[in-house]
């Protein structure tokens, strides 16, 4: 049995089969226990805070195959689990059971299964170092080496993540949207329409849903305004928004933006040219906690050096393109992508050309038939913790781009996952949080979109 440490937390990967594949992707602890026919375990410490502990396990079946599992284990320090995902996880005390779910019981010979959770812990927190797997022992010995601490100790996900102020570039920049405005509360497109075009800062609250007319037009926006759903009551319907050229400072946020239709996936299907949030040349935007869907062109464009942009918590869903990001021969922008679940999509998840820095986190890409994330140019991308479940080519670059990953899990991808350069470090920008990768999909199911608390 080993156990490691490294100056990195390291994130969730499903399935690994060796202690060296593990410590290769930066694990804080890592154990591994095993018999010559029974099972091995790879135990690992993700992220430790005061109080609290992340931990991720791998079980390797080194005997016959099985279908249902069980692990049991005993804390030496009176540990005890809190939460737990992928595995049901016996909570409140240290002597702990954790039961396959329906999707992964089935364990063949040689093969392997993963599951997470959030712990408690007293002054220390020792690994455990006796494992049995359907009764049968996992042992070894322990041989503890230690690195550099972590320098930035994560927490737990936060029960409510709603944040009233933005973070990543649009945060870093200072936008505010219309909070130096007056508050208004719109019900028709007439409404919308004057505040949102307004030379005067608003928070204009979308307390209905708001049929577009004409079918597929673009809601001028201009610069100092929020625009957020009430609840989740918000709703813009056929139609968008466009922010054009020298508009800064605008908080979209909390609203379901939707069309009646179902897209097409025909990219030549140019009836209705509209997207469901267009930026030309903008600046300091913040899109938070929206769901974006069945637009006939782009679900999200970003383009002609938009910057400082921040998207984060949204459904991003059911489109041909879901989120481009260039249009430019420029190498300007700044931009930060964190907590988003796009699903059932085709090209554009994003596809970001020629941009200067752009740090995507957290982001859940599921039923992916075109391609994931793409850096093309000269655009320098770093991808942290998220999370892609049958994704085509989940991360790749041109020649010229460059693309740094770590962390990040891909369960049922095929195609290109191609990193290469050193592209950035986000944290000299600004501080962030990473949530373990394994966490992502149940985190975004139950967070992303519209909120019943936001906008009341």
């Amino acid at each position: 049995m080993t156990v490691t440490k490294k100056g990195r937390p390291w994130r969730t990967a499903l399935v690994l089969g060796t202690t060296a594949a593990l410590a290769a992707l930066g694990a804080v602890t890592a154990v591994t226990a095993q018999a010559a026919a029974g099972c091995r375990v790879d135990y690992r410490v993700s992220s430790e805070w005061s109080g609290g502990f992340n931990a991720d396990v791998t079980i390797t079946n080194l005997g016959d195959a099985v279908n249902g599992w069980r692990l049991a284990w005993t804390f030496p320090a009176s540990q005890q689990v809190t939460q737990s995902w992928n595995a049901t996880v016996t909570a409140g005390t240290s002597s702990v059971t954790a039961t396959n779910v329906d999707w992964n019981a089935a364990l063949p010979a040689g093969g392997s299964v993963s599951f997470g959770f959030t712990g408690s812990r007293g002054a220390t927190n020792p690994a455990p170092t006796v494992f049995t797997l359907n009764g049968t022992a996992c042992t070894g010995g322990v041989t503890p080496t230690t690195g550099a601490p972590s320098p930035t100790p994560t927490t737990p996900p936060a029960g409510v993540p709603y944040s009233n102020a933005p973070d990543g570039f649009a945060g870093a920049a200072g936008t505010t949207g219309g909070a130096a405005g007056a508050t208004v509360t719109v019900t028709s497109q007439a409404d919308l329409e004057r505040y949102a075009a307004s030379s005067t800062p608003y928070v204009i609250r979308v307390g209905a849903a708001i049929t577009v007319s004409p079918y597929g037009r673009e809601i001028p926006v201009g610069s100092n305004k929020t625009i957020v759903g009430v609840g989740r009551n918000g709703q813009i319907v056929n139609g968008g928004f466009h922010l054009g050229a020298g508009t800064a400072n605008v908080i979209i946020r909390n609203l379901t933006i939707r069309d009646t239709r179902v897209a097409s996936d025909d990219p030549d299907d140019k009836d209705f040219d509209y997207d469901g949030i267009q930026m030309d040349t903008a600046n300091r935007i913040w899109i938070d906690h929206n769901t974006i869907t069945r637009m006939n062109d782009g679900l999200i464009d970003s383009r002609k050096d938009t910057t400082n942009l921040t998207v984060s918590w949204n459904v991003i869903a059911e489109g041909n393109k879901a989120f481009g990001i260039g249009w430019t021969d420029n190498v300007t922008a700044r931009i930060t992508m964190h907590h988003n679940w796009i699903h059932d999509t085709n090209v554009r998840n994003p596809s970001t050309d020629n941009v200067q820095y752009a740090h995507f986190f957290n982001n859940y890409l599921q039923n992916i038939r075109g391609y994931g994330n793409y850096s093309r140019g000269r655009t320098k991308l770093v991808i942290e913790n998220s999370y892609y479940e049958n994704v085509k080519d989940p991360y790749y670059r041109d020649d010229t781009a460059e693309l740094r990953q770590s962390g990040s899990v891909c369960v049922g991808c095929t195609g290109q996952r191609e990193t290469g350069g050193s592209a950035f470090t986000p944290s000299s920008f600004y501080s962030y949080r990473l949530d373990p990768a394994a966490q992502v999909p149940a985190l975004l199911r139950t967070y992303a979109g519209p909120q019943a608390a936001i906008g009341q």
